[in-house]
């Protein structure tokens, strides 16, 4: 398993994904509405390692002066071929980039065996996932959604997510 940093939103903005979520669902698009785990919520994942120490944690503490941030969720955007990951891309700002790039930084020193690259300043897509494995005959009913405009929105928190143990460490 992995583990990864991610971004949180405030409650506004969490509920306006997680409308999304469910508005795919209604229409029987799998969604992350499906995935009933407590620890599933709209994030925006920063970085993510093989492995990463617990110590981690405390190190990222200093990062949460720079919150809250405010940020705008866009576009649909869409990774993979087969199995499709449909996500909405939340715009990088000069502010949500240098974060980035800042938490990655934390980071490193508690990542044995570095990050995966596509977690690389430079190399990172931030965005929001609205559903994963979907299969690619139900993209067109999920792009004709009237997913509405940009979410104008707020990130406030940051967690870290132990894939091995399945247990949410949240920052601060």
């Amino acid at each position: 398993m992995v583990h990864s940093v991610e971004m949180l939103f405030d409650a506004e903005t969490e509920a306006a994904v997680e409308r999304i979520w469910h508005d795919m669902m209604a229409l029987g698009i799998r969604s992350q509405a499906a995935h009933r785990s407590p620890s599933n919520r709209p994030h925006i994942t920063v970085t993510v390692a093989e492995q990463m120490a617990d110590t981690v944690d405390a190190a990222l503490r200093p990062a949460l002066a720079r919150l809250p941030l405010e940020c705008r969720i866009g576009a649909p955007m869409v990774f993979g071929v087969r199995s499709i990951t449909l996500v909405r891309l939340v715009v990088p700002s000069a502010e949500l980039l240098d974060l980035q790039a800042d938490v990655h930084r934390i980071c490193l020193a508690h990542m044995p065996d570095g990050p995966l690259a596509h977690t690389e300043p430079g190399q990172w897509t931030p965005h929001v996932t609205l559903a994963r494995r979907m299969p690619p005959d139900q993209l067109p009913q999920a792009l004709a959604l009237p997913v509405g405009a940009e979410i104008r929105g707020r990130i406030t928190g940051l967690r870290h997510w132990d894939g091995n143990t399945k247990v949410v460490h949240p920052i601060g």
